[in-house]
């Protein structure tokens, strides 16, 4: 298992020597300033590389640019509206130029409009470290009376839309409009640049959409994307939904297994793939992630190791993000099976038979609490977190090989 790490670019409040020193040798990152349909340029790819080894070049072994997270997928090619053939085939000339930078892995998500939903970014828990949480009843509040989605009503039980309603009157302006800002985080422009309109006039556009819908434009975008990734060596592999679930009416199709399970029929190459997100799937109480890993591991190109811990004993509801070995995805039973997959892989010979991760998301602690770096993305949770994944990869190991030795 190849350790990686997340970094935001030059901006990121965890730099590069955070990194390091953290262990990790691979790097995630992304042009982020390029809009999604635009061309990633020779030049561009070029310059991220330069960043990322200049700034390491004093170590015995710099970083290295690795998995490319992600390459996004416009609003319009989920939607076949507006320019999207113009757009796939700016998808397939980015996709050739990271090939001839040497890239490999390329993680995307196909989640419409959102991106990520929390409904706190630094909720409290018990030892006083912050983490990321989705509380159902602040989000169901956010749905009907904040952002008042037309029909938004008939999606939620009467229990749930009535906890809503009685929080909402109980809560001030302060409360609310930071409920806002947390939600509109994980939308497209980001933190502070949407309005409540400008989301309405987005949930607008997908109105004609249902899942099917989805699904058809998922399959058409892989027979033209996948074909040219296969032919330039790349591996393509698809994020989860984030939370696995609908929310505000639109359809998601990436939430559970049975959704990979047809992603990798829809075009039966090695290079459609998935990114196994252990915490956007441990949400659903359904997902069984270490069976995941054991039925569909030879799809896997890229891990996100990160755990929650639910809130609920139904499908779906509130959750936080736990300690990497405190919630309710069983961690090192997904390890076990990663580390299975990899020995399969060695056995019959492919190249890609170490499986890049990263320490996904991490508890906000000492210092973290004033850093102020990207939610979700602590230097220290995350360190902490990748310590203890480590352990849980060490100690299956040596008890592998010891096994193995008699």
């Amino acid at each position: 298992m190849r350790e990686t790490w997340r970094w935001f670019g030059p901006a990121d409040q965890v730099s590069l020597d955070d990194v390091a020193q953290a262990g990790a040798r691979g790097i995630v990152t992304a042009l982020h300033h390029v809009s999604p349909g635009d061309v990633w340029s020779p030049d561009e790819i070029s310059r991220r590389q330069a960043a990322i080894q200049s700034r390491t070049a004093h170590l015995p072994e710099p970083l290295e640019w690795d998995v490319v997270e992600s390459l996004p997928v416009s609003e319009d090619i989920k939607r076949q509206t507006g320019d999207w053939r113009e757009h796939v085939a700016a998808y397939k000339t980015s996709l050739t130029n990271l090939a001839e930078a040497g890239l490999k892995v390329i993680c995307y998500n196909f989640m419409p409009l959102l991106d990520w939903t929390r409904t706190d970014l630094a909720h409290q828990v018990s030892n006083r470290a912050t983490c990321m949480r989705f509380d159902l009843v602040d989000f169901v509040m956010f749905d009907l009376f904040l952002l008042k989605r037309q029909g938004a009503a008939s999606d939620f039980p009467e229990e749930v839309a009535e906890a809503a309603r009685k929080r909402f009157a109980d809560t001030d302006d302060t409360f609310k409009a930071a409920l806002v800002g947390n939600v509109i985080c994980g939308l497209p422009g980001g933190n502070d640049q949407l309005t409540l309109d400008d989301i309405r006039a987005h949930l607008a556009a997908y109105e004609p959409f249902d899942h099917a819908a989805l699904y058809a434009h998922q399959a058409a975008f892989l027979e033209l994307v996948v074909p040219h990734a296969e032919a330039l060596g790349l591996r393509l592999c698809c994020h989860p939904d984030d939370p696995p679930y609908s929310l505000l009416g639109l359809p998601r199709i990436m939430s559970t297994e049975e959704n990979y399970e047809r992603l990798v029929r829809s075009v039966d190459l090695p290079a459609n793939g998935i990114t196994l997100c252990s915490g956007s799937l441990g949400a659903r109480a359904d997902n069984d992630l270490p069976g995941m890993m054991r039925r569909l591991g030879a799809h896997v190109h890229f891990l996100h190791l990160r755990n929650v811990k639910r809130e609920h004993e139904t499908m779906f509801g509130s959750f936080h993000e736990s300690e990497h070995l405190g919630g309710d995805v069983d961690i090192p039973a997904l390890i076990a099976a990663v580390l299975a997959e990899e020995e399969n892989r060695r056995q019959s010979g492919r190249a890609d038979h170490s499986i890049p991760f990263r320490p996904d998301h991490g508890q906000d602690i000492l210092d973290d609490l004033s850093r102020r770096a990207q939610p979700g993305y602590p230097a220290i949770g995350r360190l902490k977190g990748l310590a203890e994944l480590r352990g849980v990869i060490a100690g299956l190991d040596y008890a592998s090989r010891r096994q193995a030795a008699g």
